[in-house]
């Protein structure tokens, strides 16, 4: 597992920050507001993960004892980002933002979701039993 260290993580923060202006650039350049929700779609994804994570059973000698809720909370979170990315194309179908400010939400929306993946590998706690 790698190691997160000083130059890591001011790595991600730029990468975060570069996320962040591209999802805000593409709502003020064009001047329509609902890009922001694919920051909500993001910030949201990983949740259904680690709520199931905290409710699957940790035991051992069961094998099969919490699987489905882990399955359950991954399909949540593949929903979600799949919604992140099909949001602005959906919105650009209907007209209600321009193309650019799509690719502009997609490709922000991605590094915001690729960092928050990224903090968490990087700061995953090892479980010693």
């Amino acid at each position: 597992m790698p190691t997160a260290g000083l130059k890591t993580i001011i790595a991600l923060s730029f990468v975060l920050a570069v996320g962040f202006l591209l999802v805000i650039l593409s709502c003020a350049l064009w001047h329509s507001y609902y890009p922001l929700l694919v920051v909500a779609t993001y910030i949201l994804a990983p949740v259904p993960n680690w709520i199931c994570g905290h409710c699957a059973n940790p035991d051992d000698f069961v094998e099969s004892s919490g699987a489905a809720v882990l399955d359950l909370g991954r399909f949540f979170t593949g929903f979600l980002v799949v919604m992140g990315i099909a949001l602005p194309v959906l919105l650009a179908h209907s007209n209600l933002i321009s193309t650019p400010a799509m690719v502009m939400s997609i490709i922000g929306g991605l590094l915001i979701y690729g960092t928050i993946i990224s903090f968490a590998m990087f700061f995953q706690e090892e479980q010693d039993f």
